[in-house]
């Protein structure tokens, strides 16, 4: 196991730098490509709605096993990051956001639902705290290195060394895991396990957190590199280092959620979190003045966002033992559709000034809070 979820860390790494290193390098995307930032918004918010097809893809987790599950996403990622390599375009640009998060989400449910499978909820916290090393680490050090890729090579540069990177990572979790047997006949439908998540209060609140604390994120998250750029005149490789000071927090929290929510209880570590994250939000107008002070703000804001979203997981695997997969596909689903509206909405926040996108960021932690109790008072999670 400790292998395997080293292994899921590193794919996870290489997912999630694809996913992360538009934000930064907004700017330098849209100028290769010809468009302006709306578009680019606009693209990024169309990717986020295709973890609306999560649930329906958890049906090959569920059905044929996760290690297949695990593969099939892997696949999709691999052909995305080939289509801007081989065709550097616009469309082909919009297709490489939507197969790579496809196939991200894919993965990711899979993932979790094979070391729910194995792994008591008791240690829970700490075995998937360790497979989301590969959020923090894909700023820490992949998002960096895809800028000095590009700043020796072209804006498109990152795509080979990503398509490359899927492949590799594919072979090596087709030797390491194994293949379970899985009795097909004995587990439920695709539709019998969609309508047990919504029917069921605590999961719909479960989701309602995470979506709710995700837009709150993805207001800032989105402008981040905009605002960086506007404020303290940060050129692409300062910006790559600005992500690596997001990396650092982000490895913090999965850090301390690794030695601290199994003991504190997955539901009050997620509470803790949505408070410091509300109290980051608000320092972004009073410190984010000097590039101290935004740095500070940042590491502050993703540390605590981190630390609730890690401590969310494993909280997430244990509210319907029966549909583990569909669930946490329903899970990615939420927080895709949560940043699905926060860049919607980031850019006009942030035409009126950072304070108004904090402002924001605040009332969504609010409903993730009234959503979390609802939760609180219904399990013992």
């Amino acid at each position: 196991m400790r292998w395997q979820i080293a292994l899921f860390a590193l794919i996870r790494t290489v997912f999630n730098t694809a996913y992360r290193m538009i934000y930064p390098f907004l700017s330098v995307f849209a100028a290769g490509l010809g468009v302006d930032l709306n578009v680019i918004a606009l693209a990024l918010a169309n990717r986020s709605l295709v973890g609306a097809l999560g649930p329906f893809l958890a049906v090959v987790a569920d059905r044929r096993g996760r290690k297949v599950g695990m593969l099939v996403g892997l696949g999709l990622f691999t052909l995305g990051a080939a289509l801007v390599w081989l065709r550097p375009t616009f469309p082909a640009f919009m297709g490489m956001l939507l197969l790579t998060t496809l196939g991200k989400y894919g993965f990711d449910p899979a993932m979790q639902a094979y070391l729910g499978d194995r792994v008591p909820y008791e240690q829970r916290g700490l075995a998937l705290s360790a497979t989301e090393l590969g959020w923090s680490l894909s700023f820490f050090v992949g998002v960096p290195l895809m800028g000095m890729l590009m700043a020796r090579g072209t804006w498109m540069t990152p795509f080979l060394g990503l398509m490359l990177a899927g492949l590799l990572a594919a072979v090596a979790l087709f030797w390491l895991v194994p293949r379970e047997v899985v009795e097909r006949a004995d587990r439920p439908g695709m539709w019998q396990n969609l309508w047990s998540v919504l029917r069921y209060p605590p999961a719909l609140a479960g989701l309602a957190t995470g979506l709710t604390a995700t837009i709150a994120n993805e207001v800032i998250n989105l402008i981040f590199g905009v605002w960086m750029e506007d404020v303290h005149h940060l050129s692409i490789l300062a910006l790559g280092g600005a992500a690596a000071v997001i990396g650092a927090a982000e490895l913090s929290a999965e850090v301390l959620v690794g030695g601290t929510a199994d003991r504190l209880g997955k539901a009050r570590a997620i509470r803790i979190g949505l408070m410091g994250n509300t109290l980051a939000a608000l320092a972004f107008p009073l410190l984010g003045r000097t590039l101290p002070g935004a740095l500070v703000s940042l590491f502050l804001f993703f540390l605590t966002f981190e630390f609730l979203l890690v401590s969310s997981i494993p909280m997430m695997t244990e509210i319907m033992p029966g549909a583990r997969a569909t669930l946490m596909a329903f899970n990615v689903a939420g927080l895709s559709l949560g940043r699905a509206v926060g860049a919607v909405l980031a850019p006009s926040l942030y035409a009126q000034g950072i304070a108004l996108s904090a402002a924001v960021a605040v009332a969504f932690n609010l409903l993730a809070m009234v959503s979390l109790g609802y939760v609180q008072r219904r399990l013992t999670l």
